[in-house]
């Protein structure tokens, strides 16, 4: 009874470190905010003037609409979440995204890619992506390099549209990551595209058939959002390879100078882990009872080996 007392505490302490460790991987710091504020990141789509659908559609996180009213086909989507038609909450979320997209503008064009950014594999950071036919008619990937807290930022100044089967790809990240397009005016997915993170548009957003956010969101500040047959995943995907992730919705953080102005920075680095799962510390656990138990067994003594024989 005592060896398993000990074996208790000892994987006790065990157990409570591992969570410990998850939990600070993907933390923010006190005294900092992240770029989404908390009402607006709970929504998979918000709509400005109206939201419209076609077909089945699936949205992991809350729907909404404000100051307009009207979404359309509602009975045809399956929403993980709540509604919100023109009321308080939508109108937070609103003024949330205003601040969102005016901090993001606070971190400069960093540096210049082509329209066109099929075939480009891109370490976290800023960049400006200038108006083109398509902004993207191939296959986008966003290496964290290790980083699980790593973020990228993509300033469109005009506007952000992708051609059938786009693909953005997220590699090499984990739970804490971000991922963020500043569109300066309106965003169109074409047909069939992959896409992932966060599009913070001025005036519109449309989803056309079967395209999906597999994780981030679609949220229009002043226009409409417009989908067909489409997924939004804001909550809980693991496109970035970790269970937990918050929609790419990580990476920055948000704090206010002593001049009363918000500064936006990058998280620290935080090196991508995996968690062990239950199994592994119930054999690791075994382990340590054989340890234990190995260790209390005295050798036998010399006067008893001579008795032996």
């Amino acid at each position: 009874m005592k060896m398993g007392r000990t074996f208790l505490r000892h994987t006790s302490r065990m157990v409570a470190i591992v969570p410990s460790a998850a939990f600070l991987l993907g933390s923010y710091p006190a005294s900092a905010a992240p770029i989404l504020g908390s009402e607006l990141a709970s929504f998979a789509v918000l709509g400005a003037s109206t939201v419209t659908n076609t077909g089945p559609t699936t949205l992991v996180g809350n729907l909404g609409v404000s100051p307009g009213t009207a979404i359309t086909a509602l009975a045809s989507i399956t929403i993980t979440g709540t509604v919100h038609q023109t009321d308080p909450f939508a109108s937070l979320a609103q003024s949330q995204l205003v601040t969102a997209r005016n901090n993001l503008g606070t971190l400069g064009a960093g540096s210049l890619l082509p329209a066109d950014m099929a075939g480009l594999s891109l370490l976290p950071g800023v960049y400006t992506v200038p108006a083109g036919v398509s902004n993207l008619t191939g296959t986008l990937t966003l290496n964290g390099a290790g980083n699980a807290n790593a973020a990228w930022i993509f300033q469109m100044p005009s506007t952000l549209i992708t051609s059938p089967g786009a693909v953005v790809d997220v590699v090499n990240t984990g739970a804490g990551a971000g991922v963020y397009w500043n569109v300066g005016s309106s965003a169109t997915l074409d047909t069939a595209t992959s896409f992932q993170g966060n599009i913070l548009a001025l005036a519109s957003i449309t989803l056309n058939h079967a395209t999906t956010i597999g994780c981030g969101r679609a949220l229009a500040q002043t226009g409409a959002v417009t989908m067909d047959n489409n997924t939004v995943n804001a909550i809980g995907c693991a496109e970035t390879g970790e269970e937990g992730s918050g929609g790419l919705s990580g990476g920055l953080d948000v704090t206010t100078s002593p001049d009363g102005s918000p500064e936006v920075s990058f998280l620290p680095f935080a090196a991508v882990t995996s968690i062990p799962e239950s199994g592994t510390l119930f054999i690791f656990g075994l382990g340590l009872v054989g340890l234990i138990g190995f260790r209390r067994i005295s050798p036998p003594s010399q006067e008893g080996l001579r008795a032996s024989r």
